[in-house]
This record gives structure tokens, C-alpha cells and sequence, in this order.
């Protein structure tokens, strides 16, 4: 007779469960979600296997918030269901999930299963993930394949070069669907995918893939490319690039593409593009392009480019900076687009230490003259923020020379921001100045 209050008491929690999952109270439905771990214990790892689970998988009819809940649970739950060896039971609600239309649950669903994948065996991954990547991947719907295109970089590492291959050939497939929405989604993934290679595999099967990409006539998956362009880079060893004529081509392609959306992300991972490339390269084929898109007629590619500046100057000879790309640097400064000039102004300081003393004198101190006075409060509050640069080249006496009276004039800014940056950049000028520089020259602002 004992045993039997002891057999309603582990009923109990389950039964509670499926109560308020089935509950018309969305929020008694979430809480539900939220509190499967604990029933999950009260069960133990065997009936969560058996029963929690099967129940589970038939639950993703639902809220998106509850189906986001629960895919985001799942990922957090093999040691419920006994550890890595049970890891795989979880896969089915998942792969539901990774089904659903909603693309905020079909997210979360995959980044649960990438986790579990990584801590599956191997052959648990051979028998049991791969297949469910294979199923999502050549499903009838595009949202399926959407999902599908994120599942084959965590399980690369862990499989036979058979099934690697075999991996490839479907990531292959993906790449050409008729569906943009899944051509997108594979370019996005593609990127982390071939760092899981060796060069000599990257060239000979994910260079066309990335070929067909960057022509697509979509620039919704062409600007995706970019981030593939600089794994790839990565992954091809510089010596290798020269003499890979595909690879150039289809750079010089997306750095004058006609969509400004393509030349953006270009523009804003240049600094990326030009540390993985050789110096040739660099030299013939990307310092052109910097002074290209300095000069764009998008402000958008513009304003990223410029964010670029002082990383990408520092890669190249400096004989080449000012001969090359000074002029259009300077150009920027009376840029028609305030956006532009500010992202200016957070960077250009970064540049001194790269001329050195001299070049910044005749260079850079006019641009931050001309700057000071922008009518745009965000242009002068980024060049004051960053003059520190400046001072440990030249010095903060030379620098005072040239900037106080503009410095000085900005006391009285308008913009509060403005004001502030002056304040704080007072105390730094004092203490380099000294107190003999303010006996000689006091700080007059009335």
C-alpha cells in the first residue's frame, strides 16, 4: 500500500506539466517551459527519455515566445536526460523546431542543436545528426533548408572524410537553391564553414561555391559574401593568392559592384580584407579601391571606409599614404555628409602615429582646424575626444599653439556634449602644459 502514494507523488509533477503547457494562459505555458529542468529531475533521466521528451516533441504547436523558450531549454538539457551518451533523444523537438515558420524559434532551435552536436560522439553524430541535417537541408520548404544551412560547420570536425565530403556535396546544393532566402542563408554560413577546411579543399570546392555567390544577381546574398571572401583569404595561404586568379577577380568584382549595399560591407571590413591578403595584392589591387571608395558616391561607403583609415594605413608604406591616399583622406573633411565627416573625426587622430611629427604638423593639425569649427557638434566632440593621439607625437606644446584658440572658442559651445569634452580635456593640457605656460598665457573665455 505504501508504494502506491509514493506512484502518485512521481505522477504528479508530469501531470502538473502537461497541464500547463496545455493551459489557455500563455504565461503559465512559458513558465511551464521555463520550469522543465525541474520536473526533468523530479522524473529522472530515464522517464524524461521516455516520456518528457516524446511529449515535447509533439508540443510545437504553440506561441513563438514558448517555442523560443523551449528551443532555447533543450539546448541546456542532456544532463537531464543522462548525460552526452542520451544527448541524441533531443535532436527530434529540435528538428520540429528547426521546421517552424517563425525565424526567431528556427534561430534558437539551431543554435541548441550546433550545442548538443558538440558534445556528441562522434558516432552519435554520424548516426544521428547528420541525417537530420540532411533531412532539413532537402526538405520541400525553404524554411527547413534555411535551418539546414546552419547545421555543417559543428558536425565537420567529427565525421569521416566520406561523410565530410558528403557534407560538401549538400552545403553544395544549398548554395544553388532557387530560394534567395536559402542562397542567403548559406552564404552566411559558408564563412564559418570553410575555416573547417584545408586550403587545398577551399580552393577546389568552396572557391566555385563562393564564385556563384558573388555573382548571384541578388545583392542580398552578394554583400553575404564578403565575410566568405575573408575567411577564405584566411584560410588560402598568402603565397597561394597571387596565383589564384578567381579569388582576385571576384574581389575587384565586389569592390566595384553596383549595388552601394555591396561596397559597404566591403568598405567595412577592409582592414580585414587587406591583413589577409599578400603584399602585391595590397599594393595593386587594394590600395586603389581605399582611394575608390573614399571617393564613393555613397555616403554609406563613405562612412565605413573612413572607419577603416588608420587600420588599413598602418598595413601600407608610408611613402604611399601621403603620395597615394593623403589627398583623399584630406578631401573628407568638407565631405557633404555630416555621418562621413564624424566617423572622420573619430579616426583621423589615429593616423598620427603613423606620418610621425612632421607629416602630422603639415597634415593633420589643418584638418583638425577645419574640423574644430564643423557645424556638426558630433565632428568637433570626436576630433576634441581624440587628441591625445596627436599630443604623444607632436606634443602637447605644439599642439596647444595650433588648437588652443579653437579649443578655447569651443568653452563656449553651444552643445552641452561640447562643453563637457572640454572640461574633460582641460585638466590633461594642464597638467602637460604646466603651470608656467597658463601664468604666461591664461585661459580667457569671456
Amino acid at each position: 500500500m505504501a508504494d502506491a502514494p509514493n506512484a502518485t507523488d512521481e505522477l504528479y509533477p508530469i501531470a502538473v506539466l502537461i497541464d500547463e503547457l496545455k493551459h489557455d494562459d500563455v504565461l503559465l505555458r512559458l513558465n511551464a517551459i521555463h520550469r522543465l529542468s525541474t520536473i526533468a529531475l523530479a522524473l529522472g533521466a530515464e522517464r524524461t527519455r521516455d516520456e518528457l521528451i516524446p511529449f515535447l516533441d509533439e508540443s510545437v504547436e504553440d506561441e513563438d515566445e514558448v517555442l523560443v523558450a523551449l528551443s532555447e531549454e533543450l539546448g541546456s538539457f542532456i544532463e537531464y536526460v543522462g548525460g552526452p551518451d542520451f544527448g541524441h533523444v533531443l535532436l527530434s523537438p529540435l528538428e520540429n523546431l528547426a521546421a517552424i515558420e517563425e525565424p526567431v524559434v528556427r534561430d534558437k532551435a539551431v543554435e541548441s542543436l550546433n550545442k548538443i552536436c558538440n558534445e556528441l560522439s562522434p558516432k552519435q553524430v554520424e548516426e544521428y545528426f547528420i541525417p537530420l541535417t540532411f533531412r532539413l537541408s532537402k526538405a520541400d520548404w525553404f524554411t527547413s533548408k534555411v535551418s539546414g544551412c546552419g547545421l555543417y560547420t559543428a558536425p565537420y570536425s567529427k565525421v569521416s572524410a566520406g561523410t565530410q565530403e558528403d557534407l560538401r556535396k549538400a552545403f553544395g546544393q544549398l548554395v544553388h537553391d532557387e530560394t534567395p532566402m536559402v542562397r542567403r542563408q548559406a552564404a552566411t554560413n559558408m564563412a564559418k564553414f570553410v575555416k573547417e577546411m584545408p586550403a587545398d579543399v577551399v580552393i577546389e570546392e568552396m572557391m566555385p561555391l563562393f564564385q556563384h555567390l558573388a555573382q548571384d544577381d541578388q545583392d542580398s546574398v552578394r554583400l553575404l559574401t564578403i565575410e566568405i571572401l575573408a575567411s577564405i583569404a584566411e584560410v588560402v595561404p598568402k603565397e597561394q593568392q597571387s596565383s589564384h586568379g578567381v579569388l582576385l577577380a571576384l574581389l575587384r568584382s565586389l569592390m566595384e559592384d553596383k549595388s552601394w549595399r555591396v561596397r559597404y560591407m566591403i568598405a567595412d571590413r577592409f582592414e580585414q580584407i587587406a591583413k589577409a591578403v599578400d603584399d602585391e595584392v595590397l599594393s595593386r589591387d587594394l590600395v586603389p579601391a581605399f582611394v575608390k571608395m573614399l571617393k564613393d558616391t555613397e555616403a554609406e561607403v563613405r562612412t565605413a571606409i573612413a572607419s577603416q583609415i588608420p587600420g588599413f594605413c598602418a598595413l601600407i608604406d608610408r611613402n604611399v599614404l601621403l603620395n597615394d591616399i593623403m589627398g583623399s583622406i584630406e578631401d573628407l573633411v568638407s565631405d557633404t555628409s555630416q555621418h562621413v565627416r564624424a566617423a572622420l573625426g573619430t579616426q583621423i587622430s589615429g593616423l598620427a602615429p603613423i606620418l610621425g611629427k612632421q607629416e602630422t604638423i603639415d597634415h593633420l593639425l589643418p584638418m583638425f582646424l577645419q574640423m574644430l569649427k564643423d557645424e556638426f557638434p558630433e565632428v568637433r566632440l570626436h576630433i576634441i575626444s581624440k587628441l591625445e593621439l596627436v599630443n604623444q607625437v607632436i606634443g602637447i606644446e605644439l599642439l596647444s599653439q595650433s588648437l588652443l584658440p579653437a579649443i578655447i572658442q569651443l568653452a563656449e559651445d553651444k552643445q552641452w556634449r561640447v562643453r563637457l569634452a572640454i572640461i574633460e580635456y582641460i585638466p590633461l593640457l594642464a597638467s602637460q602644459l604646466g603651470v608656467k605656460f597658463f601664468d604666461e598665457k591664461p585661459l580667457r573665455t569671456t
